[in-house]
């Protein structure tokens, strides 16, 4: 089994938290920046990039908050691994960043950091957040 690490990165997003919310929990709105395609059935989504595509499960959602996905395996048992995208909004400021709790394999969390700075870099692409 191989053993990941947890490891989050925030994003400062000029955008209302309610719009990115769609953005990161609606099939469509993931489709457009974190996969090629994104299908779901009930709490089942399937991740499509390029010619492979991972599965998983919508663990727990807030709106206008977070959503987290569980990673499940061929059978659609969860794994102990997920991915979860938090919107925080500065008190004061009233600032919108999104928090990306994700796991990685200890010599492979810059890439997957870097992986994910360009995926966010499309998502303020389409909502215009550049």
């Amino acid at each position: 089994m191989d053993l990941k690490v947890r490891y989050e990165i925030e994003f400062p997003i000029n955008s209302s938290p309610q719009l990115l919310y769609q953005y990161i929990s609606t099939p469509s709105g993931l489709s457009e920046w974190f996969a090629d395609n994104v299908n779901s059935r009930g709490e089942f989504f399937t991740f499509i990039w390029n010619d492979s595509q991972e599965k998983a499960r919508l663990a727990s959602k807030k709106s206008g908050e977070k959503v987290k996905f569980r990673w499940v395996d061929d059978n659609n048992k969860d794994t102990e691994y997920f991915f979860e995208l938090n919107i925080l909004v500065d008190e004061l400021t009233k600032d919108v960043s999104l928090m990306v709790v994700d796991f990685a394999r200890k010599e492979e969390v810059e890439e997957a950091t870097q992986l994910w700075e360009n995926q966010i870099s499309d998502l303020k692409h389409v909502i215009g957040s550049v």
